[in-house]
């Protein structure tokens, strides 16, 4: 499994979209209906599913799936 389809799953999951409405362009917020409720559930999944922790100043530049992809390969996931 890529760590594309990783965070798919963690996204369609926490979020309760489809694989569909997860594009790496898609918002969390304006795209997929998340509130910072659904924001903070979600990071901790990938904190736990990834296994380290994402710093606020790192969190507020995570706004759609490929930024988070960006994120996770720059801290060497895969």
């Amino acid at each position: 499994m890529t760590l594309e389809e990783r965070i798919i799953d963690i996204i369609v999951e926490q979020l309760e979209v489809t694989r569909e409405e997860c594009v790496p362009e898609a918002a969390f917020i304006d795209d997929l209906g998340a509130d910072s409720l659904d924001l903070v559930e979600l990071i901790m999944e990938m904190e736990e599913n990834f296994g380290m922790q994402i710093a606020d100043d790192e969190l507020e530049k995570i706004r759609t799936i490929q930024d988070v992809i960006d994120f996770l390969r720059s801290k060497g996931v895969s």
